[in-house]
């Protein structure tokens, strides 16, 4: 299959550049996706979705467009290129736009990622039932369940990209996915729900579907008769599964466009020692097995692991070409792979043994984050942490402050990275943090 999309790629580019373009990018996918939804005790969705597209990046007389379309029909494709050429040259010039210097394509890592599970190719029917009903009994263990949605789903993807300066690749990964939501009766007309997803590139990297249903009904049924939240400055806790979306905000504005529009807080930090020395973060594309794995980014520049944080100095941040020559700053890659945060020595337990009382944040519930600013104010579900153990639950409550300041106050690291997630985060700890409830 890859060797037809490798083809349609090259054709692709060798239309537009007979069309008049000077550069162009062009990039074919072709991807299957199956999910199976699983509702208290009876399969309630069934979607089987095959996809397949040509995305271009036309460079012509100083301008750039982007096209795409999921019609690969070779009659009616080498119409759609040729427009393609013709739209981008009738657009204002943009001096900036460039494809990627193929010097950046070089030294491209040939270690096996190990992305793909021929296991995961030939999953039957059968086999998806099984987990469904597994997830379902297992979610529904307790008399407090009110309805139980557990989900299934995998799929393949193949995507090959061809540039008319020499670059050339394939990628090929699967994923498969296995999680349940739980909903309690709580008092009077009030719900308890919570949940638990796992996601991995092999079936065999999956916790017992039995497992991945009892984390989520636990997580539901200590949430029981929740109460608001204190208004109080104390120490924090993050899990390690909500942490991800803590260091998520931190970094969402660490790239060379928002510092080149001036949104970012992360302006003039490299070299800098803007947070705690106990954070250190590696961008880690190297990784096999991993959700965010790769050779190559979407521009083709060659995967490498990158420090972006170490020991609380900024080492770097995320840097494409086109906004990397408007911000005179030297590419690093465009966009981000998995993030490992460097683990400490400590269980949970005993980071909240050691924190004694505080707040112990399980999920984030909206909220924002500036990322010209660092200011952010998010709602959250936790518990009390009361005498160094998980006390009683809370909610309808909010932490206020800004993440770069935060982050300077980062105190502890766990040695628990949720591996669920292409962002490998361990439980972390914060002090003198300000919440706000009753």
């Amino acid at each position: 299959m890859s060797a037809d999309l490798e083809k349609r790629a090259a054709e692709a580019v060798e239309i537009l550049l007979s069309a008049g373009a000077d550069d162009v990018w062009s990039t074919v996918s072709q991807g299957r996706n199956v999910e199976f939804q699983y509702r208290d005790g009876a399969l309630e969705k069934v979607q089987d979705t095959t996809s397949r597209s040509l995305a271009v990046q036309v460079y012509s007389n100083g301008r750039f467009s982007t096209h795409q379309t999921t019609d690969l029909n070779e009659d009616r494709l080498e119409g759609f290129l040729k427009e393609a050429v013709a739209i981008t040259n009738a657009l204002e010039p943009d001096p900036q736009r460039g494809i990627t210097p193929s010097t950046l394509f070089e030294h491209r890592p040939d270690k096996a990622l190990d992305l793909n599970d021929e296991a995961i190719q030939v999953l039957d029917r059968d086999q998806r039932m099984e987990w469904c009903v597994t997830l379902d009994n297992a979610a529904r263990n307790h008399e407090r369940v009110i309805s139980a949605t557990s989900q299934v789903s995998s799929g393949a993807v193949t995507q090959v990209a061809v540039s008319s300066n020499g670059f050339s690749g394939t990628e090929d990964s699967t994923y498969c996915v296995l999680g349940t939501n739980v909903t309690l009766k709580d008092r009077g007309d009030r719900r308890a729900s919570d949940s638990f997803f796992a996601v991995a590139r092999h079936v065999s990297d999956l916790p017992e579907a039995t497992l991945i249903a009892s984390e989520a009904l636990e997580r539901a049924v200590v949430r029981l008769d929740s109460e608001k939240g204190p208004t109080l400055k104390s120490a924090m806790i993050v899990d390690a599964r909500a942490a991800s979306g803590l260091i998520a905000r931190l970094m969402g504005s660490a790239n060379a466009q928002s510092v080149q529009q001036g949104r970012s807080f992360w302006a003039n930090l490299v070299g800098e020692p803007a947070f705690s020395p106990r954070l250190t973060i590696i961008d880690d594309p190297l990784i096999v097995r991993g959700l965010a794995s790769r050779h190559y980014d979407y521009e083709g520049i060659s995967a490498k692991v990158l420090p972006i944080v170490e020991e609380g100095v900024v080492q770097n941040i995320y840097v494409d070409t086109y906004y990397g020559r408007k911000a005179n700053m030297a590419p690093t890659t465009g966009s981000s792979s998995n993030r490992r945060i460097a683990l400490g020595e400590k269980s949970l337990p005993e980071l909240m043994s050691d924190v004694g009382d505080g707040v112990y944040v399980t999920s984030w519930l909206g909220g924002n984050a500036d990322g010209t600013t660092g200011d952010f104010s998010l709602g959250l579900r936790g518990h009390m942490i009361e005498n160094g153990q998980v006390g009683r639950p809370v909610g309808e409550m909010n932490v206020t402050g800004n993440l770069r300041d935060l982050f300077t106050r980062l105190d502890a690291v766990g040695n628990d990275p949720y591996p669920y997630s292409s962002l490998l985060t361990p439980s972390l700890v914060f002090s003198d943090v300000d919440f706000s409830g009753a």
